[in-house]
């Protein structure tokens, strides 16, 4: 029995045989789960001999009247989607670079019967402990960074960015280095001045759209590390 078989099989004795009912003549959860499995297959990057990264997040665009009949389903859905797109994973041998999120939007220019999926690669991203503590005096901070829609404060005398255990931010991404880059803080009189500075790198990295080994960035800069985009806010 194959993937989507398994899953219509689970959904089917989970809300005994609503979905088939709700959605007889509109979107079916199964068109949902075959265009996730597109969705993984066709955004495969190849990272090593044996692991490709794909998407781990997707938001499904629907229609006012899809949409409507999905939502009583929506948790019970979004869990069946989750666990496909793992099954599916495994068999091919794809890797998530962080937690799988599924959404479901509801979208006006779209006909009953149809649908569209986002989906990007979000690295999951974790803070050392030793870094920045929720207790830390916030007036001490020259700034913060946003990581995949969370923030993390920028501390003097700055932090490192990378993939490994030792980082004080880490970041779960194939195409990012150990120690990848460093914020820098520096003090001039009343004045705080941030660097970005690249720590020699595998895939370099990219500072407000240049490639460089360093530069200063401020309110508004972005840095980008692999996949992954950093977006720089100055000041508190």
């Amino acid at each position: 029995m194959g993937v989507l078989q398994r899953f219509e099989r689970r959904l089917e004795s989970l809300v005994q045989g609503a979905f088939t009912r709700a959605f007889r003549s509109e979107v079916q959860p199964v068109e949902i789960a075959a265009a996730i499995q597109r969705e993984l297959d066709n955004n495969a990057q190849i990272v090593s001999r044996q692991r490709s990264l794909v998407p781990n997040t997707f938001t499904v665009e629907l229609g006012p009247s899809d949409h409507d009949r999905l939502a009583p389903y929506s948790d019970t859905l979004v869990q069946e989607l989750t666990d496909l797109a793992k099954e599916h994973a495994d068999l091919q041998h794809y890797a998530f670079t962080g937690p799988i999120a599924i959404s479901f939007e509801r979208h006006e220019d779209l006909s009953t019967g149809q649908f569209r999926i986002r989906s990007q690669v979000r690295a999951g991203v974790d803070r050392a402990d030793s870094y920045a503590p929720p207790q830390a005096n916030q007036s001490a901070s020259a700034g913060y960074l946003v990581i995949n829609g969370t923030q993390h404060p920028i501390m003097a005398p700055g932090l490192v960015l990378g993939r490994g255990s030792e980082c004080d931010i880490r970041i779960d991404d194939p195409g990012i280095s150990r120690r990848h880059v460093e914020i820098r803080v520096y003090q001039h009189g009343h004045d705080t001045q941030l660097l970005a500075v690249d720590l020699g790198s595998t895939n370099g990295t990219v500072i407000d759209g240049a490639r460089v080994p360093q530069a200063p960035v401020t309110e508004g800069s972005t840095i980008t590390l692999g996949s992954t985009v950093v977006y720089v806010h100055q000041g508190r």
